[in-house]
């Protein structure tokens, strides 16, 4: 306390101007001083005659300390128009990285279950069941009812052939397809093993709970075709030899697809005895031809891998170029006889959807083909998926045919 105290002399003192300035200097802080040409601190009191902008500090100095001090306060919470309170840049960011990791999640899995398989088996399921109705009537609730159990547990199915073929070709798709999860890292194989299981295990628990027999037994097959060509086993992995691998995917998406979808929608659905009408007899045929196509193409962008990793493909054994214009022989084969087929339809709506459609497709695929680079890999794999585009559309011609 007592270095707080105003000596007596200065108080009884005249207020000269040094005595002002010594006032001063006592009562200023260390840091009001400056510091000239290195010789130490000078008192700004003392500098006051050199300038006038020691007198503007100066005062800045009595107009600080005189300011009132306002208590700091919590700030409000801003509010909108309506009167709730507004998100912080925090809620925001955090609200931005939820949405974000769940579009990257739905992005992975739609790789994942490789939707042009997808889109292929739904259409043909739907496609085929068509082939059974005989009148309006019969699309009624009971049919849609038969539809949608057999195109979903068709799809769950489809998730599981196609998962666990990426889950044995880690290795492979790193060169050939870098982009799906597995192979990119965004998936581990555990939550690959894990997504199979839950898919077949979904599948098969739906076509028992349905209790049609044909759709259970096409759930079956397709199980045990889809499992031995993808599973590195002995005896089994039939992907690595070419002709078991094509009848394999002929076996499903050419019979099982046609015979056992009609079956269960004709049978199990209407309750009517099977009948392989000649709508029927025509879309196995055709596609018989589709699925040797696909097969066949499948393998012309991933060559390099396959060639690598020792996978004996007609495109390996036989080379790029003459695979791709066996495949598009078959087409245009298959093409000519669905316009023959159409052409003797007693119906004649019908003569003429089927023909026309035919020919359109199959003057398209002659014309695309022609200008197709061999050597470009995006090339050849933009007309892959030109081909499924194809194999879309023929399903919606085949409910036309009569």
């Amino acid at each position: 306390m007592d270095s707080l105290r105003l000596r007596p002399s200065l108080v009884r003192a005249r207020p000269g101007p040094a005595a002002a300035a010594l006032r001063r200097d006592h009562f200023l802080p260390p840091f009001c001083s400056i510091h000239r040409n290195g010789k130490g601190p000078v008192p700004l009191a003392r500098q006051r005659a050199q300038g006038s902008r020691f007198d503007q500090c100066q005062k800045f100095f009595v107009w600080k300390s005189s300011y009132p001090r306002i208590p700091h306060q919590p700030t409000a919470t801003s509010t909108n128009a309506s009167g709730q309170p507004l998100k912080s840049g925090a809620e925001v960011h955090d609200s931005a990285s939820i949405w974000k990791s769940i579009s990257s999640s739905l992005d992975a899995f739609y790789r994942f279950s490789r939707p042009h398989t997808i889109i292929g088996t739904a259409l043909s399921i739907v496609s085929v069941s068509l082939l059974a109705v005989e009148s309006l009537s019969d699309v009624s609730p009971l049919f849609l009812t038969g539809l949608l159990e057999a195109v979903v547990s068709a799809l769950f199915m489809n998730i599981y052939i196609v998962g666990l073929n990426q889950l044995f070709d880690i290795e492979i798709d790193k060169v050939n397809k870098p982009t799906l999860p597995l192979a990119s890292g965004e998936y581990s194989p555990a939550t690959g093993v894990a997504l199979v299981s839950a898919f077949a295990a979904m599948s098969f628990g739906l076509g028992w709970v349905v209790g049609s027999q044909p759709l259970f037994w096409a759930l079956f097959i397709s199980f045990v075709l889809g499992t031995a060509y993808s599973i590195n086993l002995p005896f089994l992995r039939w992907k690595r030899y070419a002709v078991v691998a094509a009848l394999c995917i002929l076996a499903v998406r050419a019979v099982i697809v046609q015979l056992a979808f009609f079956l269960h929608i004709q049978t199990y659905v209407f309750k009517r005895p099977a009948v392989f009408s000649r709508p029927l007899i025509f879309a196995t045929a055709f596609m018989t031809f589709f699925s040797v196509v696909i097969a066949l193409f499948k393998d012309i962008p991933d060559i390099e891998g396959d060639r690598i990793f020792g996978i004996q493909s007609f495109s390996v054994r036989l080379g790029q170029k003459k695979v791709f214009w066996i495949c598009v022989g078959l087409l245009e084969m298959a093409y000519c006889v669905a316009i023959l087929m159409g052409a003797t339809s007693a119906c004649l709506w019908s003569k003429y959807a089927t023909v026309a459609g035919h020919a359109i497709l199959g003057a398209i695929l002659w014309n695309r083909s022609r200008s197709l680079d061999l050597t470009s890999k995006a090339a050849i794999t933009s007309f892959y998926m030109f081909i499924w585009k194809l194999f879309y559309a023929e399903y919606l011609l085949i409910p036309l045919v009569r």
